[in-house]
């Protein structure tokens, strides 16, 4: 018997007030009317051990972790995250759609907060190893709109948005930068169009890039 072929990992990533949550789950309806079984996820998150971790980093003041010890913390989650649902989902064949990844921790806590390059490499060795997403969409927006948005949703867990507009600028560079050192693997939608053309947009780079 043929072994089944893992499911596609796709990643959302963008500055706060992106969209990608709505997106994610936008994308994650239309897989499923093609008949595709999707895993819809989130990080800090996906797991209960995951969730208790991320209720540490997206609450309180923003300068409540040193930019290494904040990255240790993502990376327990995300070795939980993987380890719980990532990597299982994908082996019973799911398509696994997660709201940020790998790349947030460069962005937020490498370029946002300083944490050093080869401290975040090593880590990702170690926690993610060969299970890179298949592609990534970078929902690309200008910061004070995006800010915006973020402080119109409201709720609890708004730590990142509270830090200054320059960590905010950083981030959105680093995405872009991501982007163009790994064109295979990422794609920038801009996410200043409305709600549906950011979906047709999103749509096409799926389509292109698994042939459907």
């Amino acid at each position: 018997m043929t072994a089944r072929k893992h499911g596609a990992f796709i990643t959302f990533e963008g500055g706060e007030g992106a969209g990608k949550s709505v997106q994610a789950r936008r994308l994650a309806d239309k897989l499923e009317h093609g008949g595709r079984t999707v895993t819809l996820t989130r990080e800090p998150g996906g797991t209960p051990a995951a969730e208790a971790i991320r209720a540490l980093l997206v609450t309180g003041e923003p300068g409540r972790w040193s930019a290494q010890s904040e990255t240790l913390l993502f990376a327990a989650a995300r070795a939980e995250h993987l380890a719980g649902l990532i990597r299982p989902r994908r082996q019973a064949g799911d398509w696994v759609i997660c709201d940020r990844f790998i790349d947030s921790t460069r962005a937020y806590q490498g370029a946002g907060e300083g944490a050093p390059p080869q401290f975040i490499d090593t880590l990702e060795r170690l926690v993610v190893g060969r299970d890179r997403p298949d592609l990534t969409l970078i929902l690309d927006l200008d910061v004070e709109i995006g800010l915006e948005r973020a402080a119109a949703r409201g709720g609890t867990e708004t730590r990142f948005e509270r830090f200054d507009h320059a960590f905010h600028e950083r981030l959105r560079a680093e995405f872009l930068r991501i982007a163009a050192e790994e064109p295979r693997r990422c794609a920038v939608i801009d996410a200043a169009q409305p709600i549906e053309a950011v979906e047709a947009a999103i749509w096409a780079a799926v389509s292109a890039r698994f042939s459907l």
